[in-house]
């Protein structure tokens, strides 16, 4: 069953490590491979410096049939995981880091996924636009 993706996140809306967060404004799934290959693009542009926690498990199995394959015949294998994202849910947090390098390291991360995010800063609510 696909389940429902209705509603604002209750859990993981606020920013509890870093200083700097990741924060998704659309809704929908997250890959675990867009997850990967985020968390490269972060770690590229920080030079491995500062720390970064990933907020989101991929903890949905997503079925998919093989091509060219009758209808029928029960559930198919599982294809891979994903996580379920809600507008307000904040994906990754960032700290150690200036907030230009915070700001051009998240910017490229969202890039990879294919839900709207944007910056927010934990020591200032101010929010800086949708990236």
């Amino acid at each position: 069953m696909r389940g429902n993706n209705k509603g604002l996140a209750q859990r993981g809306a606020v920013i509890a490590f870093g200083d700097y967060a990741l924060k998704a404004v659309d809704r929908g799934l997250l890959t675990s491979r867009q997850i990967e290959a985020a968390r490269k693009a972060v770690s590229h542009i920080t030079k491995r410096g500062g720390k970064l926690w990933i907020r989101v498990f991929p903890d949905k199995p997503i079925a998919k049939k093989p091509n060219e394959t009758r209808m029928g015949s029960g559930k198919s294998p599982t294809d891979h995981y994903a996580c379920i994202i809600k507008p307000g849910r904040i994906i990754f947090e960032i700290a150690g880091t200036s907030q230009s390098i915070a700001y051009e390291a998240l910017d490229r991360a969202s890039r990879k996924f294919p839900i709207r995010t944007k910056f927010i800063a934990e020591d200032t609510t101010q929010e800086k636009g949708v990236l």
